[in-house]
């Protein structure tokens, strides 16, 4: 199934901006959102082809609601490319225990991420 419409979980405006205009300019319907919380009341009313998630945020952090999204039969679905400056190995292997299907680094590299989006389409 084509990935269209993106999930944005990330609680810096600077990043939610910069994720939606790369994302949108290469064709896809972007939500962006800025906690744990206002995901999960996204998630009730349209459900997203992709999510991608940051891990530092205040309240819920990305890999609790990984995780959470990964066991609802609503949700599990969903692929979750986690999306942080946390990059360690450690992380990255927290992250996909936790249910992401991938793992980026910020500074987003452009290619890197479609190409990452593209693979999971």
């Amino acid at each position: 199934m084509p990935i269209r419409n993106i999930l944005i979980v990330d609680d810096s405006p600077t990043e939610r901006y910069f994720l939606n205009e790369l994302l949108s300019k290469h064709g896809f319907t972007v939500t962006a959102v800025e906690s744990a919380e206002e995901a999960l009341t996204n998630l009730q009313t349209r459900l997203p082809d992709l999510i991608l998630m940051d891990v530092v945020m205040p309240g819920q952090n990305g890999f609790q609601l990984t995780r959470q999204l990964s066991k609802d039969p609503a949700t599990q679905n969903i692929p979750v490319i986690m999306c942080t400056s946390k990059n360690q190995q450690t992380d990255r292997i927290w992250g996909l225990r936790q249910g992401a299907r991938d793992y980026v680094t910020k500074p987003v590299k452009v290619e890197e991420l479609l190409g990452k989006i593209a693979a999971l389409g």
